[in-house]
């Protein structure tokens, strides 16, 4: 089962916050299956607003490095995702940049690990591994 990273469960990892092993977990294991874990390039790109925000350009600068020796594959948006996470977004009161991790999950039929509980309104959609 594919696994998938929302922001949310990137940045605990990044910031070392509460259930931040549950994802260093995951890197560990899929360096030894050789299988990277999976973020839409909208969720990349809410980690790296989020970083310039509350951090600066030097700081995002530092942790793309950090994020590009991660086990991690970003994936491009497509018809098929957007479309995806347009109906997630017209049925579900979620945020559109999480709509794309929830439309990834579908698609591939993986598993999201965030803490983010907006996810609630889809456990019975998609996949999620609580952090």
């Amino acid at each position: 089962m594919a696994k998938i990273l929302d922001a949310y469960g990137l940045m605990i990892f990044l910031e070392k916050e509460t259930g931040y092993e549950k994802v260093e977990s995951l890197f560990i294991d899929a360096v030894g299956k050789g299988e990277n874990l999976l973020i839409t390039a909208v969720n990349y790109g809410e980690v790296c607003y989020i970083i310039l925000q509350e951090c600066g350009q030097e700081k995002l600068e530092e942790i793309t490095k950090i994020i590009q020796t991660l086990p991690i594959d970003i994936v491009d948006v497509d018809i098929q995702l957007a479309r995806q996470a347009a109906y997630f977004k017209a049925s579900k009161k979620i945020s559109y940049a999480d709509c794309f991790a929830a439309a990834l999950a579908k698609i591939c039929m993986g598993e999201i690990t965030t803490g983010d509980q907006e996810f609630k309104v889809l456990e019975h959609e998609v996949n999620i591994m609580w952090v």
